[in-house]
């Protein structure tokens, strides 16, 4: 089956089966590596991608509902890494062994663009579903929060870096 949708805002065709995952068509067919294979269950989150704005996860969407959608993968979040949540990552040093980090990242995005101001609470029901085994998810929340900041959405103070001791 032929499938055509926009991805990383760019035309994008494939000769795919309807049922294969998204997560295969984009690292097996479109060698785009930055999607990272975790479960392929939809429970650690290690493969998000936006569909149309949303945080989906690719390793259980068939590409058949990608078909004249939006995809963004975490090569498409910016071209030159200047994105907010990519700034506040390098700032405040949060990923650990980083292999999650597309998915935190593409799952914050989401987060950020329907609310630019999260609280705590926002974050972690948000974030909830996308796993850490380092357990950096006390600097994955001020990375948000020093995002937002960067983007203009928070309250201009840097977030306060956790220690490195924090996870």
């Amino acid at each position: 089956m032929r499938v055509d949708f926009t991805l990383n805002g760019k035309a994008t065709a494939v000769e795919a089966p309807p049922d294969m995952p998204l997560l295969w068509v984009l690292r097996d067919l479109l060698d785009l590596k930055g999607t990272k294979f975790g479960c392929g269950m939809a429970q650690c989150g290690a493969c998000t991608v936006h569909l149309n704005g949303e945080a989906r996860r690719s390793c259980i969407l068939p590409v058949s509902e990608a078909k004249g959608a939006r995809v963004t993968t975490i090569e498409g979040l910016s071209r030159d890494a200047s994105h907010p949540l990519q700034r506040a990552w390098r700032e405040l040093d949060v990923p650990q062994c980083g292999y999650c980090q597309a998915g935190q990242l593409m799952a914050a995005a989401a987060l950020l663009a329907k609310t630019p101001r999260p609280s705590d609470a926002d974050i972690d029901e948000a974030m909830s579903g996308n796993l850490c085994r380092c357990a950096t998810y006390l600097r994955i929340r001020a990375g948000i929060h020093r995002a937002a900041a960067l983007a203009g959405n928070g309250n201009g103070k840097p977030a306060p870096a956790p220690s490195k001791r924090s996870g």
